[in-house]
């Protein structure tokens, strides 16, 4: 890392964004073929030609006016999606963000030099804030080098939104607040907000023009903690950000109301940054079982959590790390960086600060007391309530599956992400005897403020693959021929998605476009067929690829009925964290954990028994 930061003093982290190209349009008559392939595995032959029917309709019809105008609006703009994806994905939705929408993930440290143990909370932190901190100034000075694949510079725009950025409540629709800048654009933002035990404390990281070090950092978190374990409790404001998006923008304009101040604090929130969580518990971890403290970082106290918060990061009594993070205004392969720099610092410097010891006198952190009355006492009770109810039906485990990983299946010539997503399809049709529509991240940054595509894993070849495995009359060729098939078909998806080629942000395009001009919803999207596919966010297996560092993360499943299931791969395991409802009697994480890694086994063995 440092001496590629050494390299890139020529480059700049953002020089290339102004020279993306644009995001493109698909041509029609592709997405919609793509689109009915998709729907396949879902119908019956009555219901696949009634959907036929209806495309065909859309296509010659109202669809063809939709994408002229579609294609009007991209030609204003680099990003055609950008500002629907934000609002309609996010900002938006109304359920509680902080358990819906945010996502979480352990940092890997406890796997090298910082195994968990009780007393090391608070110079640990220190030294993990600091790291953070450097990245920060990396940002700030654009040493951070530009992501690419090959010579070609990818978008590095949702750096931007990492530090110093938050998510406001509204009415009807949320918004986003970044107050970062780089060196050369001028001020931003130098403190950051710790919460511990629902009192809230600022300080600033920058004194006498450089960055404050670890054991003054660490003088900062003492005196916070010892206050806060000394004396009562505070009202736990952080809660509110847990609540329903419209009852906590209310509160909180109620909250403003009662005190000039209350937005003072609020915004100093806000554009601090970072959020740092002081945790009283210490969850179980091992590295070949992460469920405990994944679960804790997504669902645990919601009064040292600030939800709203681009990066909330995480600290744990027994010395052990991790983040929550507001999904809105960024992808978790952000965070996956971020994490990744600290722990290879941790590691290079075997987990302690090698600088100075000296501690200068710096003013101490600033406690943010709110004006509160019974009213919002009773909101934050309600919202921890609520908060905490939800957070009790949800199911999260996290293991990892030593027998092989990435070198095995490279070995096999396999691609690991197919390897995996395959796995997921066999598993998910063992155990409920049907196919699962699957939502699978693809990246789309080789365009300007390019985000994400939908790669929808659950296809027709995966089924027949599948179907073959559970019949035993197929031969063991046969098996191997029709999963070579299903994994060239996922490979050309993936790749197909990432360089524009998708089509379900495009069908969101033409939805939003009909919504926009005040015209009936097309059948297309009332068609069955559209949500039983996954259409309009249905799908029943929202997965990710982390990566291939050892950076682990999770989100809550799509619908009630579904699940989430996150992973990443290293040469020599795959760790997966599945997350499901309680509430729902037909899903159950633990079993289709058993079942993924059933299937990893029998699919190894089937490229095995093929070579003899």
């Amino acid at each position: 890392m440092e001496n590629q930061l050494a390299k890139s003093t020529e480059e700049r982290t953002f020089q290339y964004q102004d020279s993306l190209p644009s995001l493109p349009v698909p041509s029609l008559e592709e997405s919609l073929k793509k689109y009915l392939e998709s729907v396949k595995p879902f119908a019956n032959e009555k219901e696949y030609k009634k959907t036929e029917e209806i495309v065909k309709k859309f296509q010659n019809g109202i669809g063809r006016e939709l994408h002229q105008k579609l294609l009007e609006r991209a030609k204003g703009k680099k990003n055609w999606l950008e500002e629907w994806w934000l609002n309609v994905a996010y900002l938006d939705v109304r359920a509680p963000s902080q358990l819906n929408v945010n996502f979480a993930g352990p940092a890997p440290h406890f796997e090298h030099y910082w195994p968990p143990q009780e007393g090391t909370q608070l110079e640990r932190g220190s030294i993990s804030l600091w790291h953070n901190l450097s990245y920060w100034q990396l940002l700030r000075k654009e040493k951070l080098p530009v992501h690419k694949v090959g010579n070609t510079p990818l978008d590095m725009n949702q750096f931007r939104m990492v530090f110093s950025t938050c998510k406001v409540p509204g009415i009807t629709r949320d918004s986003v607040m970044s107050y970062f800048r780089t060196e050369n654009e001028g001020h931003c933002p130098s403190h950051v907000v710790v919460l511990c035990r629902g009192r809230v404390f600022v300080f600033d990281v920058i004194h006498e023009g450089c960055l404050i070090t670890p054991p003054e950092i660490l003088r900062q978190l003492t005196y916070i903690h010892k206050k806060c374990h000394s004396e009562p409790d505070g009202p736990g404001v952080a809660a509110l950000t847990s609540e329903e998006r419209t009852r906590w923008a209310k509160v909180r304009e109620y909250l403003i109301s009662l005190d000039p101040e209350n937005l003072t604090m609020l915004e100093k929130i806000q554009s601090s940054l970072l959020v740092y969580s002081i945790e009283d518990g210490g969850p179980h971890v091992t590295p070949e079982d992460y469920s405990q403290i994944t679960a804790m970082l997504l669902t645990g106290d919601p009064t040292v959590r600030w939800g709203d918060k681009s990066y909330n990061l995480v600290s744990f009594s027994n010395g052990v790390f991790g983040c929550n993070c507001d999904h809105a205004p960024f992808d978790a392969m952000v965070i996956v960086n971020i994490s990744h720099y600290v722990d290879e610092k941790i590691f290079e410097n075997e987990g302690r600060w090698k600088g100075s010891e000296k501690v200068r006198d710096i003013p101490l952190p600033e406690e943010l007391v709110f004006t509160v009355d019974e009213k919002i006492l009773d909101c934050i009770n309600q919202a921890k309530a609520q908060y905490l109810k939800q957070a009790s039906d949800l199911q999260i485990l996290v293991y990892a599956f030593t027998s092989f990983g990435k070198k095995l299946t490279k070995k096999m010539m396999l691609h690991p992400d197919t390897f995996i997503q395959l796995a997921l399809q066999l598993a998910y049709y063992r155990l409920h005897g049907r196919p699962g529509c699957c939502y699978e991240t693809a990246m789309t940054r080789y365009f300007y403020h390019g985000r994400t595509e939908t790669v929808r894993s659950c296809t027709v070849e995966a089924v027949r693959w599948c179907q073959s495995m559970q019949d035993p009359s197929t031969s063991r060729l046969e098996q191997q021929q029709k999963m070579l098939q299903a994994f060239a078909k996922h490979d050309k998806m993936m790749k197909d998605c990432s360089i524009g080629k998708g089509f379900d942000r495009h069908l969101l395009g033409l939805s939003l476009i009909a919504k926009e001009e005040g015209l009936p919803v097309p059948e297309l999207f009332t068609d069955p067929l559209f949500s039983k596919s996954g259409g309009g966010g249905n799908f029943v297996l929202s997965t990710s690829l982390v990566g291939y560092l050892r950076v682990q993360g999770v989100v809550v499943p799509m619908v009630h009925d579904g699940y989430g299931f996150f992973y990443h791969i290293r040469d020599d395991r795959f760790v997966v964290a599945c997350s499901a409802w309680k509430s729902c009697p037909e899903t159950d994480a633990e079993k289709l954990i058993q079942q993924v890694f059933h299937a990893f086994h029998d699919m190894i063995q089937l490229v095995n028994t093929a070579h003899l």
